[in-house]
Parts: C-alpha cells; structure tokens; sequence
C-alpha cells in the first residue's frame, strides 16, 4: 500500500476537528525543518484556533488527514513562534523560483507531503511551473524531488516574511524570535523594523544583545529607536555606552525626550529615580472621571501605567507642581463621568522619594499590593512613578534577560 501524499496547497483554509468531531482550528501552514541529505522533515501545522490566534499543532497530534478535513487529538493554546532554521511551505516555498537539472528556471506552484512512518512525514514532490514557450498560456508542468532541484535564496522574501511574523507577536516573543536568527539575519530584519516596534523589541532584549543590534545601525537610526524606548529602558541603554557615543547619541535625540532620559541618568540605578519612568498619566484635580479614562484607554499607554493617574497642580509634565495624590482606574470606574478626579485620591498611597532606595520602593509596593507608586523630588514634585515591571527587572538576576535567551538559543 503507497504512503498517504498529500498536496500543501489544498490544505490551506482545511478545517482541523477534534476526535469528538467538534472544529476546533483551521490550517494556515506548514512547518518544516531541513534536512543535510534528505527532503525537509514536516514537523508540524501553523493552525488558527476558534480565537484566531495561530498556534502550533504538531504532526504527532495529527490522527488523520485527508477529504478537506483533519482530525487532531488536540491543539496548543500557544502562540506560533517561527524558530531559526523552520520553514513554512506556504508562506516560504510555494512561489519560489528553482533551478531544473538542466538549468532551467521554474516556479513551485505547489508541493505534496508523503507519510514514512507513523508520524514521520517529509516534503515529496514538487510541482513545478516552467516558462511559456511561447506568447499564449502558461508553461509546461513538471514533478521532481526536493534534492532534484537547486533552491534559490531569497533574502528579501524572508525578510518580508519574518517582519509580518513578528508584528503579530507579543514584543517579548518577538525579541526571542530575532534571537533565534543568524546575527546577519538579525540584524538585517532590525534594520526593516519600524522605529516604535524595534523600540519595544530591544526593551525585551539583555543589554548585550541591545549593544549588539546597535552596533550595526547608524547613530541617527539609533536615536530616532531610543525616542520611542520608555524613557527608563532608554536610559538604562544609553547608560551602556561609552561616554561620548552617549552624548552623541543624547544631541540626536528629541530634545524632550532626551531631556527625561539625561534626568534619568543622573539618579543612581538602585534608587527609585533610578527605577522610573518619567511618562505617568498626570492630570489637574478638576479633570473629570471621563477624561481619566479616556486617557488610561490610549492604545500605546503600557498596563502598568495605565492602572492609576496622578494628580498634581501645574505644570503637568514631570518634574510637576506639587504632588497631590493618585487615584486607581479601580476606583474611577465606580464614579459618574463627570466626578472631578481631585476628590477621588486615595490617601494611603505615599509617594517616595528620588533618593530612597530601590529595596524600599520595594518594600513599599509588596506591603501595600501597588502596581505603581509615584516618586516625589524634595520639593514634593512629580518626577515620574515606579511601575511593577521596573522593580521585577531590578529584584530579578541582573542576568535573567540573557538567561531566557539561552533557553530559547
């Protein structure tokens, strides 16, 4: 009995139904590994779950396949992440120009998928479009194996596809998608990156992996990344480097986004100046409920800053007037819109000094469950706020960024 071949391209939109004959995804692609001597070893399916969020469904989960329809024993509820070294037949091959024995060009309009074994399936032929012979038509068709033609890489085909991969992942996965990439790879698909999104992808990255992409990009490209950073992580970056690239770097920069980040370079990194950001939600006290929240609702508005809003007298950018206190989304959510914020403060949330120590602020936030704590210079003005995720970094191994990179090396 021949090995069950099935063609890639019919599988697109195919639906995938559990044992109990419930549709639980629908199949967006297939994952391969190469292979030295042999065709590309299937490994898997990119699915779309009832959530429509792609997750991987390995071949070993797969109980049958065939009619249009799959039958799987179960689904991941994680994320799909393309590794280094994967390639997906739909979105990477089918399309792509080979090279025939006998020099010739062709297209591979579509590839067929054999079974070996229980499990075990790999890449078996290829269907191949050659050019038109003459002015009416398409060329003739042809078959062939994997290692019967020579594949052509495409850079910017790759590129293309990894910057779409990355823009649907979160910035963390993303950060660990790059890392899993040849540095040349890497840092070509950093060059294409948006400013705002690489911004948010070096804010996941070891300091040793932010250097290394920098290296590569000019200055005006790096300071055009570190003006959409979190004025805190740029700081931390900028803090990394030699003196006087730093400078360079600072007079490239927005003047008032190089401005928060030079303020933040003056506090000792174990101190709550140290820890901040300078870009909380700050509002007068007789702004009302509605526009607090209209505020907290901002798509680029980080969670954690989001959870609360400030209140201080003019000026309203840090460093503020004085500082009056700081009211919870919780609590603004219980209040008519029109309620004006100034009379909702919660006055068991101090504020901390610039100078105090990162280990208070700490203490601070575990002892009163705070997902944010607001820091106050001497004078008693706003300078910017503490969020949970400064003080994970800072309470976690210095090298934890780097650690979680290895794991995933």
């Amino acid at each position: 009995m021949s090995a069950p071949t099935v063609f890639v391209a019919r599988l697109a939109g195919a639906s995938v139904f559990d044992p109990a004959g419930e549709r639980i995804a629908k199949v967006r692609d297939v994952v391969t590994v190469p292979r030295a001597s042999a065709a590309p070893r299937v490994v898997g399916l990119v699915v779309e779950n009832r959530s429509r969020v792609r997750v991987f469904l390995s071949i070993g989960r797969l109980l049958s396949i065939g009619g249009g329809q799959l039958i799987a024993s179960g689904i991941s509820d994680r994320r799909f992440r393309q590794r280094g070294g994967e390639r997906l037949l739909l979105t990477d091959v089918i399309g792509r120009t080979v090279t025939l024995a006998d020099g010739t060009a062709a297209t591979v309009e579509d590839l067929s998928i054999a079974e070996r074994g229980p499990g075990e399936w790999e890449v078996d032929e290829l269907f191949l479009r050659k050019p038109k012979t003459g002015p009416f038509g398409k060329g003739p068709t042809a078959l062939a194996r994997w290692n019967e033609v020579g594949h052509e890489h495409v850079a910017e085909h790759d590129t293309e596809h990894l910057l779409a991969s990355l823009e649907d992942l979160a910035a963390a996965d993303a950060a660990t998608a790059m890392l899993d990439l040849p540095q040349q790879r890497m840092i070509e698909v950093a060059e294409d990156l948006p400013d705002d999104r690489l911004a948010d992808i070096l804010e996941e990255m070891h300091e040793d992996s932010q250097l290394q992409i920098l290296d590569a990009l000019g200055d005006s490209r790096i300071a055009d990344v570190l003006d959409q950073m979190e004025p805190d992580d740029a700081a931390d970056l900028v803090a990394q480097l030699p003196a006087e690239r730093a400078e360079t770097l600072l007079e490239l920069m927005d003047p008032e986004e190089a401005e928060d980040v030079r303020m933040l370079l003056a506090f000792g990194s174990d101190t709550a100046g140290g820890l901040m950001t300078t870009e909380p939600i700050i509002l007068a006290s007789d702004a009302t409920v509605a526009e607090a929240l209209a505020l907290i609702r901002r798509h680029e508005v980080a969670p954690a800053l989001a959870a609360a809003v400030c209140v201080t007298l003019p000026p309203y950018e840090a460093p503020t007037g004085r500082f009056l206190g700081m009211v919870h989304f919780q609590r603004l959510l219980r209040y008519p819109p029109n309620e004006r914020v100034g009379t909702l403060l919660d006055d068991q949330i101090e504020p901390v000094l610039a100078s105090d120590t990162a280990a208070e602020v700490t203490r601070r936030m575990a002892a009163y469950n705070l997902v944010s704590v607001p820091v106050v210079d001497a004078a008693g003005r706003l300078v910017g706020i503490v969020t949970i995720d400064d003080v994970l970094d800072h309470v976690l191994p210095e090298d934890w960024r780097a650690q979680e990179e290895a794991s995933h090396g």
